[in-house]
């Protein structure tokens, strides 16, 4: 079943391993997450466990959002999202779900949303190579050939320019190392999508052997 936690990116750092070996982990820091609600297949139509992270300030709350938080007996929350196909028998609305949940060892997927890089040409954005850059040629760094001549039209999914960064991104199979309890921190092993202070989901990895 699945399990999963929200948290903030604080950074990375680095470990040594009982045999000496160098590890590269991201730190998240993942306050107690509260579970708002469970979905059911007789009322939703799918299992799901809906779980909040970070209280939202009083003036950004509408009537709707305290009222959902209300019946967890908590503040409305900045961040919500779902954990699919959970137990949904271990867990019961307005109960905290901490970093205890997952263990070190255990493979999970991590959610984020990817470092934001505005409009970018082909090269960076698709990387796609450049042209001659000296002998007369006029042809440097722009896109290259719109396609064929006999539509008469440009194909939906060229890759051009355009915005770049910024979305969704998902990272699978990455290892738990550690789980600071105490200090609400988890440990894993290479890097996440998103910047500094960002917000992502971890959860258990779907493709785990």
């Amino acid at each position: 079943m699945t399990k999963g936690i929200l948290g903030r990116k604080i950074g990375m750092t680095q470990l040594f391993s009982d045999n000496g070996e160098l590890i590269p982990v991201t730190v998240i820091q993942a306050e107690p997450n509260v579970v708002l609600q469970k979905k059911t297949l007789e009322n939703d139509g799918y299992e799901a466990v809906q779980i909040g992270f970070a209280d939202e300030k009083e003036s950004r709350s509408n009537k709707a959002e305290k009222g959902h938080a209300e019946k967890a007996n908590t503040a409305p929350k900045r961040y919500v999202r779902e954990i699919r196909d959970a137990n949904l028998d271990d867990y019961e609305v307005g109960q905290e779900v901490s970093v205890e949940v997952f263990q070190a060892g255990e493979k999970v997927d991590v959610t984020g949303t990817s470092k934001g890089k505005g409009f970018q040409g082909a090269i960076k954005r698709h990387n796609q190579q450049r042209g001659p850059m000296s002998h007369g040629s006029h042809y440097h760094r722009a896109p290259g050939s719109m396609g064929v001549i006999d539509p008469m039209r440009v194909f939906p999914g060229k890759n051009l320019p355009g915005h770049m960064g910024a979305e969704q991104v998902t990272i699978q199979n990455l290892e738990v190392v550690s789980v600071d309890a105490e200090r609400n921190l988890l440990l894993i092993k290479g890097n996440v999508p998103g910047a500094k202070k960002s917000v992502v989901k971890i959860a258990s990895a779907i493709k785990a052997n």
